[in-house]
């Protein structure tokens, strides 16, 4: 694994506590009857979409940086298939909990716009991703012979 790899994939890691976190303070917010999260099926729904795509792309991300650097991937194409899932784990979950951060709010504000920039970025990555382990041999494995790249 790269040395880029590596240390995307340990901050990452460290990010995990972070879900967790939101997930016990979703869970304490039920159960503790919390006005303005009960009372607002919106913002139930767009926290817990929230909670749950921060997770699963975290999850991604760690997939993917498996396999990205045993790609013949260079320059913005390499750039995208590595931080392409860490960004959609960021923007998406943002867009989602920042929306409707109003106790009160009936409908997202202008920040739910993340959501749609993180899934540009997720289907960038994992497109890239996806074509390029279809494609060709990784940088270890020599091409056959009479094979062209």
């Amino acid at each position: 694994m790269a040395p880029e790899s590596r240390r995307l994939a340990g901050i990452l890691l460290i990010l995990v506590p972070a879900v967790a976190f939101g997930g016990a303070s979703l869970l304490s917010m039920i159960l503790g009857q919390t006005p303005g999260y009960l009372d607002n099926p919106l913002r139930q729904d767009l926290w817990r979409a929230g909670h749950a795509h921060a997770g699963i792309m975290l999850i991604l991300a760690l997939v993917l940086l498996r396999y990205v650097d045993e790609t013949r991937l260079t320059g913005r194409w390499l750039w995208l298939a590595r931080h392409g899932v860490p960004l959609a784990a960021i923007l998406m979950p943002a867009g989602f909990f920042l929306s409707v951060l109003s106790p009160d709010a009936t409908e997202p504000n202008a920040l739910i716009y993340l959501v749609i920039a993180g899934g540009l970025f997720l289907i960038g990555s994992v497109l890239t991703m996806g074509v390029t382990l279809v494609r060709g041999p990784s940088r270890d494995v020599p091409a056959p012979r009479g094979s062209r790249r």
